[in-house]
């Protein structure tokens, strides 16, 4: 496979990312606008990232259901924050026939066909579900309610990017209701952690992870937790987000429990998402100039073995002398760790005797993949006792004796995870910088850096910073000490940093 037509990241970024989604195989953009078709094995990586996501919210007590994808304009409107958010993003279902047109030439809407209730296409399910648990919650011992669900979600976007931006979207979001404000604080800053555990140990993407301002919130939520991963270009992309949500949706659809002393209270309630944008996060955090490199936990094939023969004779011969190492990854696994799940996948591995295609052209689609391990092997090597053992994260080679080739795969497989998060955990760290004038600040974003800066807390000067050099605030850390100085915009007094940064 030829590749002389590969952009590189320094030649274009954009480029380099699209061409990375096209050519791996992992999605495309579709005839319908805004939207994307989602191939194999792109889908294949998002059900590994699904499962896993999954089990965690399994052991921590959450259970999956499914609700309505259209949900009644009046159910909107009922959250005021909530519906300013979506309203220019909503698609609407205004009839419900289509017909012959009478000239013949097409189908037309139905003009006698017109709904009652416009219906909105779900862009994220609050209301609908909230709705629901009016008619779930009567009593404390319903409570806490933990529900999540895996669906699609839709909302008008003027520019796509596969994955990153687009009309429609896959995601999970979860739902809770609970008897008190501190239970409902806790389960936000619980599943925060959640995700903290996906992205790091599964995904290898290290990451920021603090609050939101209030103009960046999620609509209708008091409070929203964050997770920031930066891209290799310096922006930052928001990856996933937990939000208290207070009472707020419980006022709107009247949601109310009897407590043990039998007398009326409000539910209180929170929401997260993680999203298919996940998918662009894992692509701009690790790949190379070589295209697409995953993290062993979520790579659909573990270790691709490309015999170099030229009969099928010396194909038989090379496939029985590499029994020994089909027989260790069959008993083995790729074994996890973390807080909320241990995971132990069995090792995937595929030989490829498609004998119309050569040697070299395998080894440029497997490196184009991403798959973690390539081990290629010939009559030689055989003679030698001996395969050829190659990294894809850093290209390295190996000769290793076929009697302990399998177990050096085993364990290259978990050296490879830990190497991708502590290269994405360092160039982090390496590009987050401090600042405290104006002009330092200024080149800091301009050179693609984290910025820890100061500002005077109102949303007026959070805009114009934003307009002036495209940085937005990410998060308000959790952990760093408030210190008093000037903030970089205005000279107000400021007792805090924030994290600044250009982003997706």
């Amino acid at each position: 496979m030829s590749k002389k037509w590969i952009t590189t990241r320094e030649e274009d970024y954009s480029s380099w990312y699209n061409e990375i989604v096209e050519k791996a195989g992992l999605a495309q953009n579709s005839e319908v606008r805004g939207c994307m078709v989602i191939k194999p094995y792109g889908f294949a990586i998002w059900e590994n990232i699904k499962s896993t996501l999954d089990q965690m919210f399994k052991n921590t007590g959450h259970k999956n259901a499914y609700f309505p994808l259209f949900i009644p304009k009046s159910y909107l409107s009922k959250e005021a924050d909530h519906v300013e958010w979506f309203a220019k993003e909503c698609a609407v279902v205004t009839h419900h026939r289509l017909m012959n047109n009478p000239d013949g030439s097409w189908v037309v809407v139905d003009p006698t066909a017109k709904l009652e209730e416009e219906l909105i296409v779900r862009p994220t399910s609050e209301t609908v579900i909230w709705r629901t648990y009016k008619d779930w919650i009567q009593s404390h011992r319903d409570l806490p309610l933990l529900i999540n669900q895996w669906a699609n979600v839709v909302r008008r976007e003027m520019r796509t990017r596969v994955f990153l931006r687009t009309a429609e979207f896959l995601w999970q979001e979860g739902h809770t209701a609970h008897a008190t404000k501190e239970e409902a604080v806790m389960e936000t800053r619980q599943m925060l952690e959640v995700y903290d555990d996906m992205m790091s140990r599964y995904l290898a993407i290290y990451w920021v992870k603090w609050h939101k301002t209030e103009s960046e919130r999620f609509a209708g939520a008091e409070d929203t937790l964050t997770i920031e991963a930066m891209m290799q270009d310096g922006k930052a992309l928001q990856s996933c987000t937990s939000h208290f949500l207070g009472q707020n949706f419980a006022k709107a659809f009247e949601v109310s429990f009897k407590n043990k002393e039998n007398q009326d209270e409000l539910v209180w309630a929170t929401s997260r998402g993680m999203s298919t944008r996940i998918m662009g996060a894992l692509i701009m955090s690790h790949s190379d100039d070589k295209w697409l490199v995953l993290p062993p936990a979520v790579a659909p094939l573990h270790i691709a073995i490309v015999p170099i023969t030229k009969t099928e004779e010396d194909l038989n011969t090379i496939t029985e002398y590499l029994m020994p190492l089909f027989e260790v990854f069959e008993k083995s696994a790729l074994t996890i760790s973390s807080q909320f799940t241990d995971m132990a996948t069995p090792i995937s591995y595929r030989i490829d005797d498609d004998d119309q295609k050569s040697p070299g052209w395998k080894f440029a689609e497997y490196e184009m993949k991403g798959v973690p391990i390539r081990i290629a092997v010939g009559m030689r090597d055989k003679e030698n006792g001996v395969v050829e053992i190659t990294r894809r994260d850093t290209g390295e080679k190996n000769l290793i004796p076929i009697e302990e080739a399998g177990q050096y795969c085993v364990d290259l497989l978990d050296t490879i995870q830990e190497y991708l998060y502590e290269s994405s955990k360092s160039r982090t760290k390496e590009n987050t910088v401090y600042a405290d004038a104006r002009d330092e600040f200024t080149q800091a974003i301009e050179s693609g850096k984290f910025v820890f800066a100061h500002w005077d807390g109102t949303e007026e000067t959070e805009e114009l910073i934003k307009q002036e050099t495209k940085a937005t605030i990410r998060c308000i850390p959790f952990e760093l000490d408030e210190e008093e100085w000037i903030c970089i915009k205005t000279g107000e007094v400021s007792t805090k940093r924030v994290l600044f940064a250009k982003a997706y």
